[in-house]
């Protein structure tokens, strides 16, 4: 009898535990960073209209109402360095997350499938206004706070540079290893055509060589696995303002 008292007494006291901590976990993202923080899930369908445009070049955010058309907030941000560039194209928001240190107090996750990007507050207000992220779009802790109880779970997210959308100022060379929206266009295209059986995942990776290599036999261009003006004129890619 006692050691089945023992038990059950055991088993109260870790169901109170997890009763507590239930909330609370472990996140893990690619800089070796650990954060404890709490995921909300609350519900504020009265925002599910609103959409978030970030222009890089102006570095600034304005959440839009798509109802009205009109431009509800606008904000100064920070967006990425050169060698660690922001992401463009069209997201979701995909997490809501009370973070702290670098992160600032507010995080929330943009479903990028080639990498962990979001937009967060900073402990580094003097950067708001300038390329200095590793890629994410970087808010002053009060600017953040705000945005995070106005927007919901899915809201939708636009990036935007220069007078091409998603590409930017225009056309770069794609090699294998890179990432980006454009390297996900084209793999758009060329799954279209029949030639890319992976996943758009915007990253350049083995099963896209071969589809860009047998695309281009097909077509008589170069037999090599750079993507350049000619492939994309091929795959009826073309820059419009």
């Amino acid at each position: 009898m006692f050691k089945g008292g023992y038990h059950i007494i055991v088993a109260i006291f870790c169901l109170f535990i997890v009763i507590i901590l239930g909330n609370k976990i472990t996140y893990k993202i690619g800089m070796n960073f650990e954060a404890d923080y709490q995921v909300y899930n609350q519900d504020n369908s009265d925002y599910d209209n609103l959409w978030i445009l970030i222009n890089i070049d102006s570095k600034e955010l304005k959440v839009i109402d798509l109802d009205t058309k009109d431009v509800l907030k606008k904000y100064t941000v920070a967006t990425g360095k050169e060698n660690t560039p922001t992401p463009l194209g069209n997201f979701r928001i995909i997490e809501k997350a009370v973070w702290g240190g670098g992160f600032g107090s507010r995080w929330m996750r943009l479903n990028v499938p080639w990498g962990n990007y979001g937009i967060h507050g900073t402990n580094k207000p003097t950067s708001i206004g300038l390329d200095s992220s590793h890629g994410c779009i970087r808010m002053n802790n009060k600017d953040i706070d705000e945005l995070y109880d106005i927007v919901n779970y899915n809201t939708r997210v636009t990036i935007n540079k220069g007078a091409y959308g998603i590409f930017g100022d225009g056309f770069r060379i794609l090699k294998p290893g890179d990432r980006g929206s454009d390297v996900l266009e084209v793999q758009k295209r060329l799954k279209l055509k029949g030639y890319y059986k992976g996943r758009n995942d915007g990253i350049y990776g083995e099963t896209m060589k071969t589809a860009v290599i047998n695309f281009k036999k097909d077509n008589n261009l170069d037999s090599t696995h750079f993507i350049n003006y000619e492939t994309y004129r091929k795959l009826n890619i073309i820059l419009m303002e």
